[in-house]
């Protein structure tokens, strides 16, 4: 069991890029909050997870907007396998009057493997001035798609490779985020242990 809340407090063009990854544990609860104490404050905020049967894995953002001129960008992706496999994704962004000029934008994508998992995403957009740049939220949840496997078979690649390789490409635009060529890795490694 882990539960964990990570601060982060951005001063005057400041720019962070946080990045959480969880790739098990029986329950996992991750609470990332940003605040801005100055403008030109720029978050990036990536997850990616991974949830096996009897795993229930969540993460609950919470980006306070409220100085003016500030960006933020959240994406997180999670793949489930097995049976009672669960990921909870809430992502709260508030856009406070006082915060003009606010350019944010979230999204969380679900990839379902199994037919017992189970994928909640709850993307909340709470806007309170109408002076931002611009704002938006956006969450998918679905499956392998059959033609994306079916044209790597094509080309004579076996099932269970194709399915590793659409899992892999699915995770790599965050992972190619981290910039790290270890780290890269080594998570990529992590993943590759799970589709085992």
């Amino acid at each position: 069991v882990q539960v964990a809340h990570h601060v982060a407090t951005l001063g005057r063009d400041a720019h962070l890029r946080h990045f959480a990854v969880t790739l098990g544990g029986a329950l996992v609860r991750l609470s990332p909050t940003v605040r801005y104490a100055g403008p030109g404050g720029d978050a990036e905020m990536y997850g990616i997870t991974f949830a096996d049967a009897g795993q229930h894995l969540e993460q609950r953002l919470f980006v306070d907007h409220d100085t003016p001129n500030c960006r933020s960008r959240v994406g997180y992706k999670s793949a489930l396998s097995g049976g009672d496999a669960r990921t909870v994704w809430i992502g709260d962004v508030l856009i406070r009057p006082e915060a003009t000029g606010t350019d944010t934008y979230e999204y969380n994508r679900n990839l379902i493997l199994t037919d017992e998992a189970h994928a909640d995403s709850v993307p909340n957009l709470e806007i309170l001035t109408g002076e931002i740049v611009g704002a938006g939220h956006a969450s998918a949840s679905g499956r392998l798609e059959d033609e994306h496997l079916f044209y790597l078979q094509s080309r004579g690649i076996p099932l269970d490779d194709a399915r590793r390789l659409v899992i892999r490409g699915f995770f790599g635009e965050l992972i190619a985020r981290i910039g790290v060529p270890e780290l890269q890795e080594r998570i990529t490694t992590a993943i590759e242990e799970e589709l085992a």
